[in-house]
C-alpha cells in the first residue's frame, strides 16, 4: 500500500501535513457547525469529532511512509538478511 501511495506521488510530509491540516479542520467544522446549528450541539460535536479522527491515520501513515523512504524494499530485505543470520549463528554456538 505504501509503494502506491509514493507512486501517486504522496511523501511522509505531505501525510504529516494532512494530519495537521484534518486538526485545524476539525476544529473549524466544529465551529462552524455549532453556529449553523446552534439548536443541536451534539451534530457539531460529532463533526468534530469525525473529522479529528482522521489526523491519527494520516501521522501514522506518515510515519509508516519515513520508513519506506528511508529503509526501502532494500532495506528491509537486509534486515531480514541480517536476522537470518544472526538466527543461524546463535544456533551455530548454542
Amino acid at each position: 500500500m505504501l509503494s502506491q501511495l509514493r507512486k501517486m506521488g504522496l511523501s511522509s510530509n505531505v501525510l504529516y501535513t494532512l494530519g495537521f491540516g484534518s486538526i485545524g479542520l476539525s476544529f473549524a467544522a466544529w465551529a462552524v457547525s455549532l453556529k449553523a446549528e446552534a439548536a443541536e450541539i451534539d451534530r457539531a460535536d460529532r463533526w468534530g469529532i469525525f473529522v479529528g479522527h482522521w489526523a491519527p491515520t494520516f501521522f501514522a501513515l506518515g510515519t509508516a511512509m519515513r520508513l519506506e523512504e528511508q529503509w526501502g524494499v532494500r532495506g528491509r530485505h537486509e534486515d531480514t538478511e541480517r536476522r537470518a543470520a544472526d538466527a543461524r549463528e546463535a544456533m551455530r554456538v548454542g
